[in-house]
């Protein structure tokens, strides 16, 4: 199968969003703990869920292209 110039396209504009949601998520859990130290251990769990639900949203969006 031949990747297109449109799939390219779609793979780079995919992979912008998830990234600046990783980067705006790390940021404010870190920012988090710095004010609330006694904190940390639950916003890192919950960090890691929103992890995980940034990241399957990044491999459909990578995905949906090469089967449609």
């Amino acid at each position: 199968m031949e990747i297109t110039g449109l799939a390219l396209v779609g793979y780079g504009l995919a992979a912008i969003g998830p990234g600046i949601g990783l980067g705006i998520l790390f940021g404010k859990t870190i920012e988090g703990m710095a004010r609330q130290p006694e904190m940390a251990g639950q916003l890192r769990s919950t960090m890691f869920v929103g992890l995980a639900f940034i990241e399957i949203l990044a491999l459909l969006a990578i995905a949906t292209p090469f089967f449609l």
